[in-house]
């Protein structure tokens, strides 16, 4: 298992499907973690199951110093840390905000729902993340910040980007939904923008259902975030003791989780260890026994590029063409293996045309991989004999 190549004590390729088998594997399937269902009763059991009780505290705190010691607020979903990182950064209608345009819908979404513009930039053809080249011809008098999304967990160059916004007194907000985990240069992913956003939906590495989470690296931030989590009251500092009755104080909404999730939360990041471990070896296992196949069908694998660590939050394959892509997941259906292709182009989409601009020179390299791209189940419990099957029946597809 150390070397990624075994499961379970097990080698990974020696597996082979019987005709009669078509148990299908899913392309995901959350993992239930050793404390888990007792951190769960404990919670229903404490007399009170509201937001920021023991198993927030005992969550945000591990996950803090996941990603580099930023103060960490559980959110009941990334989407709502990206709206409430939108309202920290006082956005105005006709602000834009650079982005890429191969991300989920949310990125763009919490930003123009202040009514600012998201600017849509192309990604890099190798890691799909956003191209750092292209960002500086898209910053304008109204530019106020870029948001980064770390693709499959790979980071994006944040020196680069970093130089480019203070350059331009820029602010960075990573969409860190993938990269729990990863490291850019032995740095943690989600330490490298005054903000960052996490994701524990049910297909994430680690999860509660649903759920996220705000990293603020920027201490200056923390005081109106609380409020902003907690309906635009000091609600906190009532409770620290700080004020003496709370009050409604600024704008926000009702982003703080309850504390059963954050119990089933903490079981998980706990286990984030033997998770990442079991996810490591199904990732490895599929880009090395795929790694022929690919080559001779001219089939591109994952690339990660030195300096970058990442988690093991997804496996992809980019076909040839569409129609090779659409074969395929039709083909490992046929099979009994769940894949499913990702994003589609934000700056096509109609609420991105309505609500965004894209770059000047467009997103082809977005409209490319957004045809092409294929994903393999993939998920902590995985065990050995599937893997091999998902492997065996990718290879037995002929890229034409």
């Amino acid at each position: 298992m150390d070397d990624g190549r075994t499961l379970e004590g097990r080698p990974l390729f020696t597996a082979r499907v019987n005709s009669n088998d078509l148990k299908t594997i899913p392309f995901n399937r959350t993992h239930l973690s050793p404390n888990e269902l007792g951190y769960l009763t404990e919670a229903v059991g404490q007399g009170s199951t509201s937001g920021d009780g023991p198993f927030t505290g005992r969550a945000s705190a591990l996950l803090g110093a996941m990603v580099g010691g930023g103060r960490a607020l559980l959110t009941t979903s990334c989407t709502h840390a990206l709206e409430m990182s939108a309202i920290l950064l006082d956005l105005r209608p006709g602000d834009e905000v650079i982005m890429p345009s191969f991300t989920f819908v949310s990125t763009a979404n919490a930003f123009a729902m202040r009514g600012a513009v998201p600017v849509f930039v192309d990604c890099r053809p190798d890691t799909l993340n956003l191209d750092e080249r292209l960002i500086e011809a898209e910053i304008t008098s109204r530019t106020k910040a870029v948001v980064v999304v770390h693709y499959a967990g790979v980071a994006c160059e944040m020196e680069e980007i970093g130089r480019i916004a203070r350059r331009h007194g820029l602010a960075v907000i990573e969409d860190n939904a993938h990269g729990l985990g990863g490291l850019y240069r032995g740095r943690p992913l989600g330490s490298f923008g005054c903000m960052a956003t996490q994701s524990f939906h049910a297909t994430k590495n680690v999860q509660c259902g649903e759920g996220g989470a705000l990293i603020l690296n920027d201490a200056g931030l923390v005081a109106r975030a609380e409020v902003i989590r907690e309906k635009g009251t000091n609600r906190s500092q009532f409770f620290r003791g700080q004020v003496d009755k709370y009050r409604w104080v600024d704008i926000g909404s009702s982003y703080l989780p309850s504390d059963v999730l954050a119990a089933q939360l903490t079981a998980q990041l706990e286990a984030f260890g033997a998770i990442q471990a079991r996810r490591q070896a199904v990732w490895s296992a599929y880009h090395e026994g795929l790694a022929d196949w690919a080559t001779a069908g001219e089939v591109s694998q994952p690339v990660i590029p030195d300096g970058c660590v990442h988690p093991a939050h997804l496996y992809y394959l980019l076909l040839p063409d569409l129609d090779n892509r659409q074969a395929l997941i039709a083909h490992l259906a046929d099979r009994g293996v769940q894949a499913t292709f990702h994003y589609q182009p934000l700056h096509a989409a109609p609420a991105g045309e309505r609500y965004g601009r894209a770059a000047a020179q467009g997103c082809p390299v977005t409209e490319r991989i957004a045809d092409r791209l294929v994903r393999l189940p993939l998920f902590a419990d995985l065990d050995a004999a599937d893997a091999a099957r998902v492997i065996d029946a990718v290879r037995s597809y002929e890229v034409v």
